[in-house]
């Protein structure tokens, strides 16, 4: 292991799954807990986990504001709040795992959660404890995405990993296109000037300005974010060089 701090990017649609009787279920217990276990096995090596986690399998923001009229402030707001939610949920399932939990929110929620202040956070994760950052950066017409960058910087993480539903960065559409290649490395210019659908430019941007490298893979990889961790497994690596 050569990271000793990362944050963990999770799309909220990764907490989502389908039953086996072939029902659509919001939230997925054995997501949860499957997620909860790759990061105790992270933790049980030494690495300090923090972790942003997205809120789309509830609202998206930007979907909401288009399909509903509500405007897109508002919207995203109702976004934050889903990311709440999914927070919530991880934590019990990490806490399931043995593991100490603090959630902080970017909007004070003092019933359920820690408002968020960078040096306690950090203090947290020196302790032991998984962090995880719900509600965006607390701002409007700004992703998770970006708030993930933002608070890997600020946590000063040597690595942010974002799961995602395919392991690692294509030219395409893998499920669509059986002839998509797989990327095992990338420069964040590579991300911009081929329009890679990775992290929004924003996020990007503020990655390549500050080198911090990113390695995309597959949320359903077993023990994939350890696998990450060390080396191993196929994901991309995303970095300034």
């Amino acid at each position: 292991m050569t990271y000793k701090r990362v944050l963990l990017k999770i799309s909220g649609e990764a907490l989502a799954e389908v039953d086996d009787a072939g029902h659509p279920q919001t939230l997925s217990n054995r997501m949860l807990h499957k997620i909860a276990a790759d990061i105790h096995t992270a933790t049980q090596l030494g690495v300090q986990v923090c972790v942003v986690i997205g809120g789309g399998n509830i609202f998206r923001g930007d979907k909401g504001s288009q399909v509903l009229g509500i405007d897109r402030s508002t919207c995203d707001y109702m976004g934050m709040l889903a990311t709440v939610i999914n927070a919530l949920a991880l934590q019990n399932a990490i806490e399931q795992n043995g593991m100490a939990c603090r959630v902080m929110t970017a909007i004070p929620m003092k019933a359920i959660g820690e408002d968020y202040v960078r040096r306690r956070a950090v203090s947290h994760m020196e302790k032991g404890r998984v962090v995880i950052f719900a509600a965006g950066s607390g701002n409007p017409f700004f992703t998770t995405d970006t708030a993930a960058a933002l608070r890997a910087l600020e946590m000063e993480c040597e690595l942010l990993l974002k799961a995602t539903k395919v392991d690692g960065v294509y030219n395409k559409d893998p499920v669509k296109h059986k002839d998509a290649q797989h990327y095992a490395k990338l420069t964040y210019s590579d991300i911009l000037n081929d329009r890679l659908s990775v992290m929004d430019a924003t996020a990007v941007a503020l990655l390549r300005e500050h080198k911090l490298p990113l390695a995309v893979f597959s949320i359903f990889e077993a023990n994939g974010f350890a696998n990450v961790l060390a080396g191993k497994g196929q994901h991309t690596l995303i970095s300034e060089v």
